[in-house]
């Protein structure tokens, strides 16, 4: 599947418990596989509503 560079902006504190648990998981490779991971989540949990 073919990537996509994009941009966000977060506020600090999403930023470091972004990083924490980036640091801390053997289940993320980056912050962008974090962020992946997050919103393919939040995409299939509101798909189920």
């Amino acid at each position: 599947m073919m990537k996509h560079r994009i941009s966000i902006t977060l506020d600090e504190e999403t930023v470091f418990r972004m990083k924490e648990a980036v640091r801390v998981s053997p289940v993320f490779r980056n912050q962008s596989h974090f962020v992946e991971v997050a919103i393919k989540e939040k995409v299939e949990s509101d798909k189920d509503e």
